[in-house]
């Protein structure tokens, strides 16, 4: 009922830089925390980054500094700056979202993944 749709992901020199972005969509009341989760071949899946609905974030520490999350709440969008990219930045970026979902007169919690995005850095 409710669908996150990732954007932005591709192919880039170290050093360079990317914008994510993710789309929530559907019976959404309200979008609480939302983040990024990326996972390499081999390695299981990792936070990178997550913001709250009021706009505190937490970063992994190996993108503090070089990563920025951000959010529209008008356009229910996640944003992810990643500048001074690396080749270990290379994997599949998830969105991920905790959102409280309205249908008719019932409401209730549930947290939600996007289809992923190949993020590719090259030495």
């Amino acid at each position: 009922q409710v669908q996150l749709v990732e954007s932005g992901g591709g192919l880039v020199q170290a050093g360079g830089s990317l914008r994510l972005s993710c789309a929530a969509s559907g019976n959404i009341f309200r979008l609480n925390a939302m983040g990024w989760y990326r996972q390499a071949p081999g390695k299981q899946r990792e936070l990178v980054a997550v913001i709250t609905s009021g706009g505190n974030t937490n970063y992994a520490d190996s993108v503090k500094g070089r990563f920025t999350i951000s959010r529209d709440n008008a356009k229910n969008t996640v944003y992810l700056q990643m500048n001074s990219l690396k080749p270990e930045d290379t994997a599949v970026y998830y969105c991920n979202a905790d959102v409280v979902v309205g249908v008719r007169v019932a409401y209730y919690n549930s947290n939600y993944w996007g289809q992923g995005t190949q993020v590719t850095v090259s030495s």
